[in-house]
């Protein structure tokens, strides 16, 4: 293989001349210039850098200020916001939008991706204050079905209690989408299909090749039909859009899922073809990652996603 850093227009560098004294020496300087040179985020097809923190309009393809974007997802019914379930500055984010929000009207409500449709009797005593923490850890199965740390969405849910927020239970029960992967819907018992929607919108061209990219990153043994793949990301998508459309009331609901979940072929376009109410979607993507900018409204550029060290 060839070392790109060798190469010139007319070839490749011979060895013997690379590591002069002063070559080593510009070199180090380099590469301590680029240790310390902050990761930005990189748009698909684009060859601007954009900073942590900078929020990035679909609309206008650059930066807007926080007044701007605030200003214009107040003017919507539906707000949704993506996440990489184990980054703390995403959950971060996603309660200074909900506070920002709540502050400027008090019938809002909160989809979440993070409990299925079964555990809503227990997300309603949870808001009405009648359930401590770990009463509502248990309670929830927590570790069972989300299994991420529960502190990391602490803060979101007790900000919900606190205010008596209505919160909504998006999921289908977490046992059956792994049941989908391996066997297809045709294998589920006749109780369990009750949880699908009647219709399950497998069309959209742009979430295939999507999900067809994940795929190829995640094989898992035993989970190796793409159709069911896909068919298990449809159902998500589709139940979770189903539930937000029979739940939304004369309230703006902000909804916490996955960022694969609030692209627009994900929830936001199921529910606007039930509804046809606005929404905005939040992409939360971190520095030294890339975004496609076509998928979502605004892109909010996070902190860069901490190296885990191979044990």
């Amino acid at each position: 293989m060839i070392n790109q850093d060798e190469l010139t227009d007319g070839g490749v560098i011979p060895k013997s001349k690379i590591f002069t004294p002063l070559m080593s020496i510009c070199l180090a300087l380099i590469m301590c210039g680029c240790a310390m040179s902050p990761e930005k985020l990189m748009i698909k097809d684009s060859v601007i850098r954009f900073s942590e923190g900078t929020i990035i309009s679909a609309r206008t393809g650059g930066p807007v200020s926080y007044d701007e974007f605030l200003a214009d997802i107040k003017k919507v019914s539906l707000v949704y916001i993506g996440e990489i379930h184990t980054a703390k500055s995403h959950h971060d984010i996603q309660l200074k939008i909900i506070k920002e929000l709540y502050s400027n009207n008090k019938s809002i409500a909160v989809g979440m991706e993070m409990f299925d449709r079964t555990y809503q009797e227990v997300l309603n005593k949870w808001t009405e204050g009648s359930l401590d923490r770990k009463s509502f850890i248990d309670k929830t199965h927590w570790y069972a079905n989300w299994k991420y740390d529960f502190d990391l969405y602490a803060d979101i849910l007790e900000f919900i209690k606190e205010n008596k927020i209505r919160t909504v239970g998006l999921n289908i029960p977490f046992h059956i989408p792994p049941k989908i992967a391996t066997g297809g819907i045709e294998s589920l018992a006749g109780d369990e299909k009750r949880y699908i929607p009647e219709n399950i919108d497998i069309s959209n061209a742009t979430q295939k090749e999507y999900v067809e990219k994940v795929f190829k990153m995640h094989r898992i043994k035993g989970r190796d039909n793409f159709d069911n793949f896909y068919m298990v990301q449809s159902v998500w998508d589709e139940t979770m859009a189903e539930t937000v459309f029979l739940n939304i009331k004369n309230d703006v609901m902000i909804v916490l899922a996955g960022n694969g979940h609030i692209f627009s072929f994900g929830i936001p376009e199921r529910v606007f073809a039930r509804n046809q109410l606005s929404f905005r979607n939040i992409y939360l993507a971190p520095a030294g990652s890339t975004a496609d900018i076509s998928y979502v409204d605004y892109i909010w550029v996070t902190a860069p996603l901490e190296k885990r060290i191979p044990r």
